[in-house]
């Protein structure tokens, strides 16, 4: 269990300044709207303990840039960030939602609209308050549809899990967040400590495990929260203008392979630029997501946000040379999707062999995976740029390349499938791959000929 903190002390610890919002908390008949003996008193004894009315505290917040640098490339920062916060106080009845929250809530998710800021909330929550019953679980109806609205305008909600994150407030503010981050060792969790089964695991009811689960995006230490928040949240606000601009090629091949069979060694050469190395020379600074909320991760996927060297954002899903799973193609497809609605440009790095195909692949839907990608490249908000860095086997590669602005650098390949597959599916003897190869037409310049890429990725130059 990592460190309580008060709603205060979290608010302190990562803002540079903070302005409460005014509330019209509305009156309750002494025992509440369900008449139960002692609420009234209960309420009163956790305001004298924690100084608070209600057990979230809501208000403008400033997010400032020095905490990670001053400058960017030499020029001067873009400025703070201002921000709607969120804040629970869990030791006012548990930081459980009531009617009073729900108005709180509701009406600082309206001033962020109305006002074009993001939502950012620090959660710290054990669910519904059971002392308003039902009238207290329709509450996360309430905070559903303002996140709901709060997406649809275009802002971007990111959630920080304190301990513990339980019921209703992790199922809406915690899960629903564009980005979720967590302190490590918080309890998250659907089922709150008091009614798991009684041989449930522990461990699996952690930021940990929620982690692991594709459910939260990163661990963030106490101390980092700061830098962390600032990051992402001028990440999330300062899109670039237009597509994203295509990398240039990293390898040290200049010229193109002569044959089929030389494009394929040159891809899946050991030495050659994994997309890593791309994303460092693209970008100044980057955060990641991960998971794909369904319960899955692929560390063959890296997808996030990163300020190119203009100081702009670009967000990336890149494939790192490996069979991509289908919690990879889950994974892309929501950056794909949160990028196009803050306004952001996306650049897709295209190196696998294939999707992986498995059993368990299939199991876990590869095929409805693969579409869903294919769907949201497909009808992606904002323009998507795509570099095949390496091996481009099959549909598992197609679906992260972006229709009408696919480049390719001088050491890769893009095939319908792996020539090795090809040949055997033709039933051609294995002397025979290497001029499958060639039918092929899998070269760079093959594939610009076709009309299949847009142009093929100049070389860096210079230091």
């Amino acid at each position: 269990m990592t460190e309580r903190i008060s709603a205060r002390e979290a608010i302190a610890l990562v803002t540079d300044s903070f302005a409460e919002l005014p509330s019209s908390d509305g009156g309750f008949p002494p025992d509440g709207p369900l008449s139960w003996k002692g609420y009234g008193e209960a309420r009163a004894h956790a305001a004298d303990r924690t100084g608070e009315e209600e057990s979230v505290v809501c208000g403008t917040a400033t997010f400032g840039t020095a905490s990670f640098g001053t400058t960017i490339d030499g020029r001067a920062p873009l400025g703070p960030v201002t921000a709607v916060l969120v804040a629970f106080e869990f030791g006012f009845l548990g930081g459980s939602l009531g009617e009073r929250t729900g108005d709180r809530l509701e009406a600082a998710y309206d001033h962020a609209r109305t006002h074009r800021l993001p939502v950012v909330s620090l959660v710290a929550t054990g669910g519904s308050r059971m002392q308003e019953g039902m009238l207290a679980l329709t509450q996360l109806q309430r905070v559903a549809r303002q996140s709901a609205l709060t997406r649809e305008a275009g802002l971007a909600q990111i959630a920080v899990l304190r301990d513990p994150t339980t019921g209703g407030g992790w199922a809406t503010l915690g899960a629903g967040a564009d980005v979720t981050l967590a302190l490590p060792g918080a309890q998250v969790a659907f089922a709150g400590s008091r009614v798991r089964p009684p041989d449930a695991d522990p461990a699996a009811y952690t930021a940990e495990a929620q982690v692991a689960a594709g459910s939260v995006d990163a661990l963030v230490p106490k101390d980092g929260l700061r830098e962390a928040l600032a990051l992402w949240l001028d990440l999330l606000t300062r899109p670039a203008d237009g597509a994203a601009p295509v990398p240039a090629a990293l390898g040290e091949a200049t010229d193109l392979p002569a044959t089929g069979w030389d494009a394929v060694r040159r891809a899946r050469a050991a030495e050659r630029p994994r997309a890593e190395a791309y994303l460092d020379a693209y970008f100044t600074r980057r955060v990641a997501i991960g998971g794909d909320r369904c319960g899955g991760t692929d560390d063959g996927v890296l997808c996030g946000f990163g300020r190119a060297h203009d100081g702009r954002t670009v967000a990336y899903a890149a494939q790192r040379g490996t069979p991509t799973r289908p919690a990879g193609y889950r994974t892309a497809a929501r950056l794909v999707r949160m990028a196009g609605r803050l306004g952001i440009p996306v650049l897709t790095l295209v190196d696998t062999p294939g999707a992986a195909n498995d059993a368990l692949a299939e199991r876990q839907g590869a095929g409805a995976a693969i579409a869903d990608l294919f769907a949201a490249v497909a009808t992606a908000r904002t323009p998507v740029t795509t570099l095949v860095i390496g091996e481009g086997g099959s549909g598992g590669a197609l679906a992260l390349a972006a229709p009408g602005n696919t480049w390719a650098t001088p050491d890769s390949y893009f095939s319908v499938i792996a020539p090795e597959s090809a040949a055997a599916i033709l039933k051609r003897p294995a002397d025979e791959v290497r001029a499958t190869a060639a039918q092929l037409r899998l070269r760079p310049q093959d594939l610009l000929d076709l009309g299949v890429i847009r142009g093929i990725s100049p070389h860096r130059t210079g230091g």
